[in-house]
């Protein structure tokens, strides 16, 4: 199923997914007609106070490990809190989760197969959102189709207004990539301004919809800012060797670094830019700056760089959410879309308690109302659009703070890249 990039359509045609849906349904029929499985009647009582929730993401393939630093301890720390204190109360029961996990593999395809075995042969009562933009805007019309509620809590995109409008079941966490595009310009320009860098950019990003999309959004904002572009490259998804890419941004002289990059290559092009002392005022680079594997890896060397989200460290229910996912989980969350993911899935169960029941379209109509309290603030969905994010941030003494927002105060001022270490 085609992934939607600027200017086209955000999903496969009618027809096209159709033929999918009906066609991955009989496979699922078919191969769940296999298992004759019997249930006594006190097992299936003890089923119904079980809310089965299915999920699939990346576990291996190009996103796996940034799935296991955003995506799947989210889950861990929900599941295991929400059970903790005795399920969640739908009606007059208390309903505990049951997770069933499927690996994707990084592949939408993939990610089709397991939902579809999810809805058909798992039966489960609710989805958690798949990982990536592009793997939520090609599973979309799918999960539509089966009336789950989709909180899309790792997808940025310029469509998500046109997603939320053609699936109404759709909810969409992380804004537009114009949004996160301009946050960016909007810091360089502030770098520009205080004199800490000049006007010559060198932009790259990754061939998938992700950075297409922010390259497209990305690119005029700059411009519009005053900035030139004086080198433009992009490479594909996975890509393992970008000592070209560095060494040919290094040749343009620029000011400022700009790559709307996935976590693999975030390091890699921070490590290149270390090993051939790519020296820039600016330094941004995207997904996975935020983690806090970066800092690990480049410690004091990380101090300055910049990168895609970013968010409130004074705030505290972050910061008791921080100290909760590390205990539970045995990691540190990330610095941006952990909250994020996590305060999804808070509001997944706030409206289901809300809506007092496992109807799906019940649940859905309950997000549609919100606003909901969640560890990021209050959060509302009415349009199908969280529009207070986010959208830069910078290392700064070990914290990766936010630089730049849309709809979210307390943004701390931009600083300078030193030389690397």
């Amino acid at each position: 199923m085609p992934v939607a990039t600027k200017g086209e359509k955000p999903a496969a045609s009618t027809l096209e997914e159709e033929f999918m849906f009906n066609r991955m349904t009989m496979m699922l029929a078919a191969s769940a007609a296999a298992f004759v499985m019997v249930v006594s009647a006190s097992d299936f009582a003890a089923a119904q106070d079980t809310l089965k929730i299915g999920a699939s993401a990346p576990k291996t393939g190009p996103l796996g490990a940034p799935a296991a630093v955003t995506h799947w301890p989210n889950i861990k720390l929900w599941v295991e809190e929400v059970n903790a204190r005795g399920g969640l109360k739908v009606g007059g029961k208390q309903m505990k989760l049951e997770v069933i996990e499927l690996d994707d593999k990084t592949s939408a395809d993939e990610a089709i197969k397991n939902i579809t075995r999810l809805a058909t042969v798992d039966k489960v009562d609710f989805l958690v959102t798949p990982y990536s933009t592009g793997i939520n805007a090609a599973t979309a019309p799918l999960i539509n189709r089966f009336g789950y509620p989709h909180i899309a809590t790792t997808a940025a995109s310029n469509s998500v207004e046109e997603f939320a409008k053609r699936w109404n079941n759709s909810f969409w966490m992380l804004g537009t990539s114009k949004q996160l595009a301009e946050g960016v310009a909007d810091a360089l320009k502030k770098l520009q301004a205080s004199g800490a860098i000049g006007k010559r950019v060198a932009l790259v990003n990754v061939a998938d919809a992700f950075g297409l999309e922010l390259l497209n959004a990305g690119k005029p904002a700059l411009q519009k800012a005053g900035f030139e572009i004086v080198y433009e490259g992009s490479y594909p998804l996975g890509t393992q060797d970008v000592a070209p890419i560095i060494s040919a941004a290094k040749a343009a002289n620029p000011d400022a670094f700009v790559a709307f990059s996935y976590p693999p290559d975030t390091f890699a092009l921070s490590d290149q830019a270390r090993i051939q002392k790519f020296d820039v005022g600016a330094f941004y680079v995207g997904v996975g700056t935020a983690f806090p594997s970066y800092i690990g890896r480049f410690k004091d060397a990380a101090n300055g760089v910049m990168g895609v989200g970013g968010f409130d460290a004074n705030s505290k229910a972050v910061q008791d959410y921080r100290k909760r996912h590390k205990e539970v989980t045995g990691v540190d969350a990330d610095s941006w879309a952990s909250p994020v993911t996590y305060a999804g899935l808070e509001i997944l169960g706030q409206a289901i308690e809300r809506a007092g029941t496992t109807d799906k379209a019940a649940v859905i109509a309950e997000i549609r109302k919100g606003p909901f309290k969640t560890i990021i603030g209050e959060v509302d969905l009415k349009d199908g659009i969280n529009h207070k994010v986010w959208t830069v941030g910078q290392w700064q003494d070990g914290v990766f703070n936010g630089v730049a927002a849309d709809g979210i105060g307390g943004a701390k001022a931009p600083v300078k890249k030193e030389p690397w270490k």
